[in-house]
């Protein structure tokens, strides 16, 4: 049935130190753009703050992370916040967190089969009659138009895809099996050059087809590191980030030149875990 919408579920992997109104617009925007295809139902958005053992320069404690960014959405009726990761005493890899998603949403989706289904028995006896008869009750009472599953992918803006390209940063066979098994849809400045960046990578090129390219045409420059500058030059970050934010780090003073200082001079989690196998470390090139 051509009228059938893919089901899709979008992750943003991060530091979301502090999380911003940028943040926040990625998910607008990748709804819209898949909504706008016809061919997709965004079902739900999925915020994961990266655990402290990411050891990034600046980074404050997860419990803070993950608390603004659930104050940050608590009024979306579709973007919410996972903490799975962050409480990882050890640093994750994307893809594994991927995983996790996508196996959560497959084993919801057998219990809600089993669920909807008739009773077990009668379901067997049935399925020896009419071999095919066990396919129509599995989405019984799942609304005819979404096929299966849905697909997890993972959101990014510009500059995550590109890091694709930093050595070490990623290992070559999760970036194959991101794009390959789940899919990206990354977020960019209309005139910046990620089309360049999928044309000059093989692996990219291969799987351009699961690369959705949403173009930001109303640019929105937030950035956390300057949001973090701001506020250790006491300026205002009003109407940057959500007001609970604001009112989040004012209250807890989150932000200053000392903890802007913390893990200086530690080696990021993934270089440091890559760094051994830099035999395959020249990811893209």
């Amino acid at each position: 049935d051509p009228d059938r919408k893919t089901e899709v579920v979008l992750l943003a992997c991060g530091s979301f130190n502090p999380i911003t109104n940028m943040h926040l617009r990625l998910f607008e925007l990748a709804k819209d753009y898949f909504h706008e295809t016809g061919k997709y139902k965004v079902i739900k958005g999925i915020i994961s703050p990266v655990g402290d053992a990411y050891k990034k320069k600046g980074l404050i404690s997860a419990n803070h992370r993950v608390t603004m960014a659930k104050l940050a959405t608590k009024n979306s009726d579709w973007v919410e916040v996972d903490d799975w990761e962050s409480c990882q005493s050890e640093w994750l890899e994307t893809l594994k967190v991927l995983r996790y998603h996508h196996q959560k949403l497959l084993s919801a989706d057998v219990t809600n089969s089993l669920q909807d289904a008739v009773p077990i028995t009668k379901l067997g006896r049935k399925r020896k009659q009419e071999p095919n008869r066990h396919e129509p009750i599995k989405k019984k009472n799942r609304s005819p138009a979404v096929k299966g599953v849905p697909h997890v992918k993972l959101l990014c803006g510009s500059d995550m895809l590109e890091s694709f390209g930093i050595p070490n940063l990623w290992k070559l066979e999760d970036i194959t099996e991101i794009v390959e098994k789940h899919g990206l849809v990354c977020i960019s400045r209309a005139g910046s050059n990620v089309e360049k960046f999928i044309y000059e990578s093989d692996i990219l090129w291969r799987h351009k087809n699961n690369i959705h390219l949403v173009e930001e045409w109303i640019t929105n420059d937030i950035s956390s590191t300057k949001i973090r500058r701001a506020l250790r030059r006491g300026q205002s970050i009003r109407y940057l980030v959500p007001d609970a934010v604001r009112a989040y780090i004012e209250k807890h003073k989150l932000y200053s030149p000392e903890s802007e200082d913390r893990n200086a001079g530690v080696v990021l989690a993934p270089l440091q875990k890559h760094a051994s196998d830099s035999k395959d470390s020249q990811a893209l090139n």
